[in-house]
């Protein structure tokens, strides 16, 4: 091979470590949740990269793998070839012979060595970091492709390494984190807010954070400090109910004290004269959902919306019932307080 053919190997090696080192750092860095989007609207090279970032490890040894022969390329065809194509000039500059030698290898190992931390290293690593998200969909399919065609070798060298991982007692991950963990987001919003950033003058981001945290038993309304009505109760007694305290909603009660449902005075307000002096038909009470009080408190709103009910009784452990759960008492702790509309203030 000619000192100049040499050269441009030189040129090929050095755009295929940059490929290589730009996917490794893309794969890691792009976010699941910008890629996604794109493949559900039919983007090839997105599910491509989408593969890529769930298939990681298998990704980072393909890319491992291309850098560490680019780089032993490079060390054994292009350096020689520089370092030959130095000794001429040196040897008319008056150095001598025995110099020549050693001072070409060394200006051509500085060379060589610049080149490939420069362009072939931290060139493409800025890039990836600074536009992951373009990065992945660019070199992902490449990639992706590379380390099908190599994947027996790859696999047998990421089983070997995950073996290694395992014996010193750490679980190998298969999948970049592409993900805020809640405790991240809490923190980002936190900073970007102390620095003037984002604004939360409704304290909802908050308020959504504290949100995460808390149980039904945090927003219960104990039995005594409930405003009920006994199980038998008519239409005329919720009507006045609602006259001297304005609630929209009553939970009935049985001799114990137990709730049994509860009447919203809007299921009464088609009730016939004579329904008047009667209990409350059954068919006009709604039922109440059962829950306990250690539930955390976003799976109890999420239970209330699918059964389409506003309240729930709670219990505590041993099955005793504590108190009423609202579902507005919910959405205050997001949204701040919520007035009932037919309130007395």
């Amino acid at each position: 091979m000619s000192d100049w053919a040499g050269l441009a190997w030189l040129v090929v090696l050095l755009a295929a470590n940059a490929f290589f080192v730009g996917a490794e750092f893309a794969v890691i860095a792009a976010k699941r949740s910008r890629i996604e989007p794109l493949a559900d609207g039919g983007s090839k090279r997105a599910k491509t990269s989408l593969y890529a970032m769930e298939n990681a490890t298998l990704m980072l040894a393909t890319c491992q793998l291309g850098i560490t022969v680019c780089s032993l390329m490079i060390l054994l065809v292009s350096e020689p070839a520089l370092h030959h194509l130095l000794e001429g000039p040196l040897g008319f500059v008056g150095l001598p012979a025995a110099a020549v030698s050693g001072v070409s290898f060394a200006i051509a190992l500085l060379v060589v060595t610049y080149l490939h931390v420069v362009l072939g290293e931290m060139v493409p690593k800025n890039i990836s970091f600074s536009l992951p998200d373009k990065a992945v969909l660019l070199l992902a399919p490449p990639l992706v492709f590379i380390s099908k065609v190599i994947s027996p070798i790859i696999r047998g060298m990421n089983a070997i390494a995950n073996g290694i991982l395992r014996l010193t007692g750490v679980e190998p991950k298969a999948e970049a984190t592409s993900a805020y963990t809640l405790d991240e987001v809490a923190t980002i919003v936190a900073e970007s807010t102390k620095t003037g950033m984002l604004s939360d003058h409704s304290g909802a981001l908050s308020a959504a954070f504290d949100f995460t945290t808390k149980t039904v038993a945090d927003v219960t309304i104990s039995l005594e400090n409930l405003v009920t009505l006994p199980e038998d109760a008519t239409p005329r007694d919720v009507q006045q109910a609602v006259t001297q305290r304005g609630f929209s909603r009553y939970v009935l009660v049985n001799e114990t004290g137990d709730p049994t449902g509860y009447v919203h005075i809007k299921d009464l307000l088609d009730a016939d004269d004579g329904e008047g002096d009667y209990p409350v038909p059954p068919r006009r009470i709604r039922s109440l959902v059962a829950l306990t009080d250690t539930v955390d408190l976003e799976d109890a709103l999420a239970t209330l919306r699918a059964t389409g009910t506003h309240l729930a009784k709670v219990t505590n452990t041993v099955g005793d019932t504590t108190g009423v759960l609202f579902l507005e008492d919910i959405i205050e702790e997001l949204v701040g307080e919520v007035r009932d509309a037919t309130t007395r203030h």
